[in-house]
């Protein structure tokens, strides 16, 4: 794959070109450094509490302050949509959650999202499908997307990061996932897949049936790597689920991907003890956030064994950047992942740095990463 010419900050090589080499099995020479920041800047730069001596920074310089690259666009994702028959209201309650109301020919649903106190993340506190009854206005929601792609914001974006990694995007979940996280919640899903089967496969089948337009556009204007931003957990997404349900569709869009010369990640970021068999199977080039012990439910060991020779993007836990964790500890670990993995291997945090941690924690991995090759 051709890399096009653009823009490159003052960096001893083009943190692209060995962002890429990872994904084609090649060993640059070199560790990339790529934690997730942009969380711990957003809140510390709103509550007034980034270090004095990065105060005026912008986020790309605290990455290069960090001997960082970054991994997703920043502000927009290349693949929009728009629809010709359906009104999406958005309202802001006295409470401060967002509501967003979703007319159609058909009726209306309704959803509601909590953000957190510093109003830069939000969980959904109410969930559009409150019962089966109300897959058929989803379904025509999903039949009335179209999705267009934006080479303007895209090309933006890519001068914007200039050169300091590919950074990859990410949309909406598999059809089972987006039940579980985004439409119905957990509960409601495993009553759902009880109570009335023949529903269920028609959420799964419209579903895929949007997302087929959704990765037409993919693929026709492809980006180096795509992210199937699941956040996979075992609890919920079980041995059978993920057998039945999430394995054969990341099989039907992975191979899509790759036909198209696009490489491909997925965000396993809870719990995996329980899918450690299954990982290997899984069909994309890469594993993000794999979180292990302390802070997850499985050693960097057993991570290893599970993924063989697929990438791991990240391996070191987020709760390791927080002062109250030994310092040593944080090398320690983050010597074993490139032992572990390199070159299969973009070193990176489990899953984010939080707001709470020392960013000089996260400059200092960086340095240690440049020596450990």
């Amino acid at each position: 794959m051709t890399l096009p010419i653009i823009p490159q900050p003052d960096l001893p090589a083009s943190l692209a070109q060995i962002n890429l080499a990872v994904f084609e099995g090649r060993d640059s020479g070199r560790i990339l450094w790529q934690p997730r920041i942009d969380y711990w800047y957003q809140v510390n730069r709103k509550r007034g509490t980034l270090p004095a001596h990065l105060a005026h920074c912008s986020l790309f310089e605290v990455y290069d302050y960090c001997h960082a690259s970054p991994r997703y666009f920043l502000d927009s994702l290349p693949v929009r949509v728009r629809y010709h028959n359906v009104e999406v209201r958005d309202t802001r309650l006295p409470d401060g959650n967002l509501q967003r109301i979703w007319q159609t020919p058909l009726g209306c649903l309704t959803e509601c999202f909590h953000f957190d106190e510093w109003g830069l993340s939000m969980a959904w506190h109410e969930y559009m499908l409150k019962s089966p009854t109300d897959v058929p206005i989803y379904k025509y929601i999903l039949e009335d997307e179209v999705w267009f792609w934006d080479e303007d914001g895209y090309q933006k974006d890519l001068a914007a990061v200039a050169g300091r990694g590919w950074p990859m995007y990410f949309h909406r979940r598999s059809p089972l996932q987006s039940l579980i996280v985004e439409t119905m919640g957990f509960e409601r899903t495993i009553y759902f897949m009880h109570d009335d089967p023949k529903m269920l496969q028609v959420y799964l089948d419209a579903r895929k049936t949007g997302d087929d337009q959704l990765y037409e556009v993919i693929t026709a204007h492809p980006g180096p790597i795509f992210n199937i931003g699941e956040n996979i957990d075992s609890y919920l997404d079980q041995p059978p689920f993920w057998r039945k349900y999430l394995l054969p569709y990341y099989k039907l869009r992975c191979e899509q991907l790759s036909r198209a010369g696009i490489f491909t990640s997925i965000h396993v970021d809870g719990s995996m003890r329980h899918l450690l068999n299954d990982l290997r199977d899984c069909p994309t080039d890469s594993i993000e956030a794999c979180t292990p012990l302390p802070q997850g439910d499985v050693s960097l060991q057993q991570i290893k064994s599970a993924l063989g020779e697929k990438i791991l993007l990240d391996g070191i836990p987020a709760i390791y950047f927080l002062p109250s964790y030994p310092l040593d500890e944080l090398f320690a670990c983050a010597r074993q992942v490139v032992e572990l993995f390199y070159p299969r291997l973009i070193l990176g945090v489990s899953d984010e740095v939080p707001p709470d941690a020392d960013i000089e924690r996260v400059r200092q991995v960086g340095e240690l990463a440049q020596t450990l090759v």
